[in-house]
């Protein structure tokens, strides 16, 4: 998969060196393990998906995590991207708004000794009371950018975020240069489950 991926140079070597230490099969249902590897998005449960490897490549790439980066991840899903993100030595936050998912990821990355921190709750609000995130990455689709979720970002930090309506959105990259100020590039499209319906949103200081 790793070495697939690579060949596409569709990601950086530290991200591709953190996805070669992660066991994808482990976060799929056994009926898919012949397949795990393959870039593919497959079924969870609860009627979400976890996302192809190349997706997750390039979303952490686009993150630019460091060492230490606190890291705020809307959408644990399978944990697969949390886990990833870990091996990247994040320090990773990760909300579930899918009480069944969280309570299996928990499980879950539990048993593999994962230092992801889990928490079920509402991802529009975030986690405010771990603010500020140095990264936050949202692994669902929404059409416009959550504020709670911005004033959570300290400045100098990125989120990366999938936005538009559905079926397919752009992958935003938001850098947070003020207090109310943004820089946004946009890096392809992709197809992601909704984010489950909030609508807080930020409008005026795109660009």
């Amino acid at each position: 998969m790793v070495e697939s991926l690579r060949a596409k140079a569709i990601a950086s070597e530290e991200v591709l060196k953190a996805m070669e230490e992660v066991p994808r099969h482990l976060f799929l249902d056994s009926v898919f393990d012949t397949q795990a590897y393959q870039d593919k998005a497959f079924s969870i449960g609860d009627d979400q998906t976890i996302s192809h490897p190349s997706t997750v490549a390039q979303q952490s790439t686009l993150l630019e995590v460091f060492p230490g980066a606190k890291v705020l991840e809307v959408g644990t899903g399978s944990g697969y991207q949390a886990y990833v993100l870990e091996k990247l030595r994040a320090e990773v936050y990760s909300i579930e708004r899918r009480k069944n998912l969280y309570l299996k990821t928990k499980t879950l990355l539990g048993s593999l000794r994962s230092r992801v921190r889990c928490f079920y709750g509402d991802g529009y609000k975030g986690l405010p009371q771990f603010e500020p995130f140095d990264r936050i990455l949202v692994t669902c689709g929404t059409e416009s950018f959550p504020s709670d979720l911005f004033s959570q970002l300290r400045i100098g930090g990125i989120m990366v975020i999938p936005v538009g309506k559905q079926p397919r959105q752009v992958m935003a990259k938001i850098i947070r240069i003020s207090e109310t100020g943004m820089n946004v590039s946009r890096h392809g499209q992709f197809s992601f489950v909704p984010m489950l319906p909030d609508k807080d949103e930020i409008r005026s200081h795109a660009s």
